[in-house]
């Protein structure tokens, strides 16, 4: 054994203690532990627990008791509360993963969400609206003025608007994320859903308001500090608080709301998105560009199936 593997006198940084209840960590909190998103973690352990209350599950272990006619049960019942379609399966879908990850530990032989038939979800129409061009375009010059606050908004909507990116990623856009230099363009370095990095050329328009931002709030040097950060005003703590997906859905809230249609952040992302399908961009590429892992979501935004200049009827022709 070469002495790289031999632990070295002193060199334990467990107690027993702390081994020992590490080692008794049961397999189902292993598995909500391993999910790579906060956000997927905190939906999948609400959908779980969800599944306790119903069946009266009390310790981790009694799901090695549940069979399909459990499922089964749950998801009626979830659909008698009027749960829409895509929570319905959105629940089930942390089930099967829950199981899948007993099944890889061989806690239990099967998972009993296979096989239970989920409730049929509409994408073809997506239900997040999208802004017209010239609502885009008034949102874009909402903010005024040249305080921090008004050029860090300005910033961030047209981030949003010509980047496509979500709200989470925004936030976690570091000031080296921006400007990448990829085959001698910049590019914003995104993380993405589930650890996936993409890179996003910076669009010019972004680009001029995010330095003169950068300029007026003085952190363009903090290379791995957070981009978009709370004003002085804003912060609740000492520091340079980066801001919370709460807050960017906040602002696009309120400067929506002054221009008489209020949406949430997610509404620039389909306005991007139904911007740059409109406008002849290919949708393989969009699809790459929003990080979507399926091309079935990305054509939720693809409205011109829906047009009548675009139908196949004005291809026909006959001589």
């Amino acid at each position: 054994m070469t002495n790289e593997l031999v632990a070295q006198p002193g060199a334990r940084l467990l107690t027993a203690e702390q081994f020992q209840r590490l080692a008794d960590v049961p397999t189902e909190i292993e598995w909500l532990a391993n999910l790579g998103s906060k956000c997927t973690r905190r939906a999948y352990d609400e959908a779980i627990r969800d599944f306790m209350r119903f069946t009266g599950i009390a310790a981790p272990g009694e799901f090695r008791l549940v069979g399909r006619a459990h499922v089964i049960a749950w998801r009626d019942a979830l659909i008698g509360r009027r749960l829409s379609p895509a929570s319905v399966r959105h629940r089930l879908a942390a089930l099967s993963s829950l199981f899948e990850y007993l099944c890889e530990c061989n806690s239990v032989t099967n998972n009993p969400v296979k096989g239970v038939k989920r409730p049929a979800v509409e994408t073809s129409v997506g239900k997040t609206p999208a802004l017209g061009d010239h609502q885009a375009a008034a949102l874009l010059s909402a903010p005024t003025g040249e305080s921090v606050k008004s050029k860090r908004d300005r910033a961030i909507l047209a981030t949003l608007l010509y980047h496509a990116l979500r709200r989470e990623e925004l936030c976690k856009l570091r000031v080296r994320d921006v400007g990448t230099m990829r085959r001698g363009i910049a590019h914003i370095t995104v993380s993405g859903k589930g650890g996936k990095t993409r890179y996003v050329p910076l669009h010019p328009a972004a680009a001029s308001l995010i330095a003169d931002y950068l300029e007026g709030a003085g952190h363009g040097a903090d290379a791995d500090g957070g981009l978009f950060r709370a004003t002085q005003a804003q912060r609740t703590t000492p520091g340079n608080r980066a801001l919370t997906p709460d807050a960017v859905y906040k602002l696009v809230r309120r400067y929506t709301g002054d221009l008489g249609f209020i949406v949430g952040a997610h509404s620039l992302r389909a306005t991007a998105a139904t911007n740059a399908l409109d406008n002849g961009a290919d949708i393989a590429k969009v699809q790459e560009w929003l990080g979507h892992a399926n091309i079935a979501t990305t054509r939720i935004y693809d409205h011109r199936r829906t047009r009548p200049e675009d139908s196949p009827t004005y291809k026909v022709l006959y001589g």
